[in-house]
């Protein structure tokens, strides 16, 4: 047999092996999930943009998983959603019968050293996102404040979830950085409950929420000039926002800053993920990321989320357990600048230390 023969004939028993070791890993996912239920726990309150993502993603991402098993959504609410995610990665089973709706800044916060919780986010298993949406700083239509610039010139109150949350870091980080005055109330439920405080007027404003949220929750509010927009948090400018919004990471007056500033936007691109602890079988991993790439495909999927207005700018679970271990591996300057502005140490502080160093760059 000649080598061109023999090598041809090598390729087709290799590629059978490999269709057959595929064919029986998907065998062996589907008899595993036959009959079974996997728990989806949601760690923010009823109604807010997490548990609409959640809930819907869950119920068209059912069909499309081997053996098709039952997604049951699960409010498991506290500190910010990290109860949930601690829960999923220490507590719950490692087999693929339990996933989070993870918050988007649990990645950020481990960078930091602030995690509060038991969990890694290189080691559990990012299954996807639906969308990559920029979130966004506010305060009420009735607060007198329109822009950054007038947040600098008065205190303004700020509903926030967890005190080490996106919604808290976000107005304090500007407070250190570019001198607003926001005063930061934290320990709110999740988004619906800091909507009704701002309705209410309990406060002026929030700490964060995703646009597409505003979009779907709140449209009327949109319509009708209820909310102002200071800032818009992400690595890119949202072209559904109005241009005049500024990108967050756009507001730091040096390099460093900017750098900081850039970094506490990627919880952005993390948006709203669904999460497997670690530990849980790759096939299995690998047919949950499957299952969610074919549902953001879903026309129904994709129907519904069209009926409420929530956007689908999916990421793939490669790809955002990608962006979530360049987060945690941030390079140590930025993170220290970072938690030192997170602290609430101001700009002329942060100069002393610059100075001290030998100026910054």
């Amino acid at each position: 047999m000649s080598r061109i023969l023999r090598n041809a004939a090598v390729a087709g028993v290799l590629a059978s092996i490999l269709i057959a070791s595929g064919a029986s890993a998907q065998q062996s996912v589907a008899d595993f999930y036959k009959g079974k239920s996997i728990d989806l726990y949601i760690g923010l309150s009823a109604g807010g943009g997490y548990d609409l993502y959640a809930r819907i993603t869950a119920k068209h991402m059912e069909k499309h998983i081997p053996g098709n098993p039952s997604i049951v959504p699960k409010q498991m609410v506290g500190a910010g959603g990290q109860k949930a995610a601690a829960y999923v990665y220490e507590v719950a089973p490692k087999d693929g019968t339990a996933l989070v709706a993870a918050p988007q800044e649990i990645a950020l916060d481990q960078a930091l050293g602030t995690l509060a919780i038991n969990f890694d986010a290189t080691k559990v298993n990012w299954i996807g996102n639906p969308s990559v949406d920029n979130n966004v700083i506010v305060l009420w239509h009735t607060s007198g404040a329109k822009t950054i610039e007038d947040a600098k010139k008065k205190e303004y109150v700020i509903a926030a979830t967890a005190a080490n949350g996106a919604s808290a870091q976000y107005p304090q980080v500007l407070n250190s950085l570019i001198g607003t005055k926001f005063k930061i109330i934290a320990g709110y439920p999740g988004g619906r409950d800091m909507d009704l405080a701002m309705e209410r007027g309990e406060v002026h404003g929030r700490g964060s929420n995703a646009w597409a949220s505003y979009k779907a929750t709140q449209p009327d509010w949109l319509k009708d000039g209820k909310i102002n927009l200071l800032a818009q948090i992400g690595l890119a400018k949202d072209p559904d926002i109005p241009a005049n919004v500024p990108l967050l990471m756009d507001l730091g007056t040096n390099a460093d800053d900017r750098a900081a500033l850039k970094l506490l936007s990627g919880v952005a691109a993390v948006g709203r993920p669904l999460v497997a602890g670690p530990g849980v079988p790759a096939e299995r991993v690998a047919a949950l990321r499957r299952a969610f790439d074919l549902t953001v495909k879903d026309p129904a999927y994709i129907a519904e989320l069209t009926k409420i207005n929530l956007p689908l700018n999916a990421m793939g679970g490669e790809e955002l357990q990608k962006v979530v271990t360049d987060m945690v591996n941030t390079p140590k300057p930025i993170v220290e600048r970072l938690i030192k502005a997170i602290e609430g140490r101001d700009v002329k502080e942060l100069a002393k230390d610059d100075a001290t160093k030998g100026g910054a760059k």
